[in-house]
């Protein structure tokens, strides 16, 4: 008993979103409102042809039953169609595609699929917690590649492998990054299959947020548009943030066959699939249906973006970077506060101004001295946490 108390506490601290929450239900017994930047929770609705496909599949008594371990055959259909579509990428929906419960599930199982005592795996810091915990949980060793820059992490980890008496299992990538926003193009890919494939490494690749971008120019790619990346890689992604789909819990695997088994053998285990309507809406989600929805939620984040980061700098003297993709802004702690942690500088900003906001150590060691603000506020409120932050900022100046 004691060792399994020692392992949760010692290896699986509290969850970073738990801890922010109980910050904010104290700010809120000391009477505070939240303006909540902090976990990434669209705000939008899904789009409205989906809303009703759903309400008219939950009048299906016939629905209600068990679904498929796997995921249901048109909703893998429906991905390998958007991988075509989307990246130029045929697979085979049979074998090379599986449905999740969301992303962070399908991670979470594959590592548990994958998990050896004598194997490790390389993970970027920072990185979205899943990526580290989902390998602590299911016991296998983590290295840790500290870049915020792509080109810094391959880098790092090209001369890491290289050095290491034995080679890690599988390195994890995730690009558009949670949390730095930073994106990648085909070079990179190709250098990281290229690499991979030498040293016999799986690559375990992260896009679920591949589809807010606001350039076309910086449009995000799939690593399987690289030939013979399907040997070695698989790709996770969702309808979570791309059609503000995230309580459907609907996620997806893609690419390599052992990997997509293993990850399968797992599952059959462990559950028999998200709710079958919820799977039917994500495959209506991922046609080209929704391609003006998308136009629209691109321009959405793009346009807060602009806001957030004009006014932080103008109004605060915060000077934040624009982010390529995602919907997030990534920034170091003003100046003035370098002093604090990035958890006691969040914890300052949601007790003392009911501003919510995400410590950059909740992604790694690599993630102190930044924070994180998800772009799932609106305009007005975006105003109303600059007027709380002045009052703080003033007095720290």
């Amino acid at each position: 008993m004691s060792k399994n108390n020692n392992f949760l506490s010692e290896k699986l601290p509290p969850y970073i979103f738990a801890s922010i929450y109980q910050l904010k239900q104290q700010a809120i017994a000391n009477g505070l409102n939240i303006i909540d930047f902090g976990m990434g929770n669209p705000d939008s609705a899904p789009p409205q042809y989906l809303m009703q496909e759903l309400s008219e599949l939950s009048l299906s008594g016939n629905l209600y039953g068990y679904s498929v371990t796997g995921g249901i055959d048109f909703l893998k259909k429906s991905i390998t169609q958007y991988y075509h579509r989307r990246f130029g990428v045929d697979l085979n929906y049979r074998t090379e595609a599986l449905v999740t419960i969301g992303a962070k599930e399908g991670i979470a199982s594959l590592a548990t699929a994958i998990a050896s005592d004598d194997e490790y795996i390389c993970v970027p810091s920072p990185s979205y917690p899943i990526h580290t915990f989902a390998f602590v949980i299911a016991k296998t060793k983590i290295v840790h590649i500290n870049a915020i820059k792509p080109k810094d992490f391959f880098s790092q980890f090209k001369n890491f492998v290289e050095n290491a008496s034995k080679k890690p299992l599988a390195v994890i990538i995730s690009y558009p990054c949670n949390p730095t926003t930073e994106i990648v193009d085909l070079n990179f890919y190709q250098e990281m299959v290229d690499f991979c494939k030498k040293h016999q490494i799986f690559i375990i690749s992260d896009i679920a947020y591949c589809e807010l971008y606001f350039n076309e120019n910086d449009k995000p790619h799939s690593i399987l548009e690289i030939k013979g990346a399907i040997d070695i890689a698989i790709e996770f992604s969702s309808v979570s943030k791309s059609y503000s789909l995230a309580g459907t819990r609907v996620g997806f695997a893609v690419g390599c066959e052992k990997l997509i088994n293993a990850l399968y053998k797992i599952k059959s285990y462990l559950d028999y699939g998200s709710f079958t309507p919820l799977q039917m809406i994500a495959g209506s989600a991922l046609t080209s249906k929704s391609d003006e929805y998308l136009d629209g939620l691109r321009k959405l984040y793009f346009e807060r973006g602009n806001y957030f980061v004009e006014k932080f700098r103008n109004e605060l003297g915060w000077h934040i970077e624009k982010p390529k993709a995602s919907m997030f802004i990534w920034t170091r702690i003003p100046k003035q506060f370098s002093h604090l942690t990035s958890f006691e500088f969040c914890k300052k900003m949601i007790l003392e101004a009911g501003v919510a906001i995400t410590p950059g150590s909740s992604f790694g060691e690599n993630g102190e001295g930044f924070v994180r603000f998800s772009m799932i506020r609106n305009l007005q409120e975006i105003d109303e946490a600059i007027l709380r932050l002045k009052k703080i900022f003033s007095l720290n100046f």
